[in-house]
This record gives C-alpha cells, structure tokens and sequence, in this order.
C-alpha cells in the first residue's frame, strides 16, 4: 500500500528546535515535489514549504528562515529542520506529494510548543 509516513512530532519550549521525517512507502519521492502543510483544528491547511524534484526549495513567510526543507533519495525521505520555534508553529504537520498521477498526504504528525 503506496502511503507516505510522517514522524518526529512532539512537544518542545518556545525556541527549540524539532526535525520532522516523511519517508515514502511505495512512493518515490525523488521523482516530484514534496510540500509540507500545517492545520491547526478549525482553521485551513496551510502551506510551509516544498522542495523540487531537482531540490530547489520555497518558503512561506511565516517560517522563512527559521525552517529548513531538504530530501534524501537515498533514503527516500524529506525532512523538515524547523528552529527558533515559536507557540504560533503549534500544528499538525502534513507532508504530500504527487506520484503516478494522485496525491498522497500522510497521517500527520503533531508539533506542540509550549511552555
């Protein structure tokens, strides 16, 4: 079953710093652009960041530059090196791609920062 899996989620103080994990399972990652999003309940999925498929990346404004996206083909994963977090960065954090023609989003994995 072709699925994307995040992990690397938890609860951390205001300015510490978290790496989020999106590893394909049946899923090549090399071969399209991978985005991460964040939703807080009861507000609309928002956009973070995303890589190329040649590794050129974007930012939102929101998290730029306190985040880094990079991808390993080698162990086809992305990562998500987020620093300087704040209780605003407070989300579950979903990673998506493109493959083979349909969009495959992960479970999710829930970042908390607080005191």
């Amino acid at each position: 079953q072709a699925q994307l899996v995040e992990s690397g989620g938890g609860l951390v103080q205001p300015g510490g710093s978290l790496r989020l994990s999106c590893q394909g399972s049946g899923i090549t990652l090399s071969t399209n652009g991978v985005a991460w999003h964040r939703q807080v309940p009861g507000n609309q999925r928002e956009w973070v960041a995303t890589v190329a498929s040649g590794g050129a990346t974007r930012y939102a404004d929101s998290v730029n530059p306190r985040f880094h996206i990079w991808r390993d083909n080698a162990m086809n994963t992305v990562y998500l090196q987020m620093s300087s977090l704040q209780p605003q960065d407070t989300a579950v954090y979903y990673c998506t791609t493109l493959f083979r023609g349909r969009t495959y989003w992960g479970q999710g994995t829930q970042v908390t920062v607080s005191s």
